[in-house]
């Protein structure tokens, strides 16, 4: 008899008020596919457990104590390169959302969203995507925050348009893949991917990556599973 092969992505939850883990712990419990393996109620507990257990994905208030901010994102990475961060949060400012993004945060989900929201965004996550909560996704396609924010898809002579390979390019990108990953799904070098990325970011005047998943909103990018 063959042995059963759990496929279970180990989670990591991490918020200071206990009535939240407890809300968390019952959403996941409705879905299959996650197992709760650690959780934490401060920043540098979130961090020595990531350290520890290598969770696929962690999901954390970023307003915990010891909590620094967005710096606490680039020690994730440093220390458990392919855990996934998603954030659960109280905080539905536009400019604060993009900054996550750029970071690498993989979906940030609004605390007062419907519970579908949050299993909407373990399984965007879980399959190689990236999930906005809906109410912030509005502000940042309509550009809520400023004409600043806001992306123009004319130029001077009409219309932008991207060729195939840039919008693929484009939209692997936004989905929160690597030059190097991205390259390995095309079948083309890395140098290749940043040459078609350059240039469909000289098109559309855009400089970071919030941009691109901005651009790719607008797009509709997000509506289906990653190639």
């Amino acid at each position: 008899m063959s042995a059963t092969v759990d496929t279970s992505l180990k989670l990591l939850i991490a918020d200071n008020h206990p009535m939240c883990l407890r809300g968390v712990r019952a959403i996941v419990a409705t879905v299959a596919g996650y197992e709760i393996v650690e959780e934490a109620s401060s920043g540098p507990e979130a961090l020595r457990l990531i350290r520890a257990v290598r969770p696929d994905i962690a999901l954390l208030d970023i307003a915990m104590p010891g909590m620094h901010g967005l710096s606490i994102l680039r020690q994730i990475q440093a220390l458990s390169p392919e855990t996934r961060v998603i954030i659960f949060s109280g905080y539905e400012d536009s400019n604060f959302v993009r900054e996550t993004v750029s970071a690498g945060v993989r979906g940030y989900v609004l605390k007062r969203s419907a519970p579908e929201c949050l299993i909407q965004a373990l399984d965007a996550v879980r399959s190689g995507g990236l999930y906005l909560d809906p109410a912030v996704a509005a502000q940042i396609v309509t550009g809520a925050a400023g004409p600043a924010n806001r992306i123009s898809l004319r130029g001077p002579r009409g219309p932008i348009s991207l060729t195939e390979r840039e919008r693929e390019v484009f939209r692997l990108v936004a989905l929160g893949f690597t030059n190097k990953e991205v390259a390995g799904k095309l079948g083309v070098t890395a140098k290749s991917i940043e040459t078609y990325k350059s240039r469909a970011s000289e098109k559309l005047d855009i400089r970071s990556r919030a941009k691109i998943v901005q651009y790719a909103m607008l797009q509709g990018w997000f509506n289906g599973p990653p190639s």
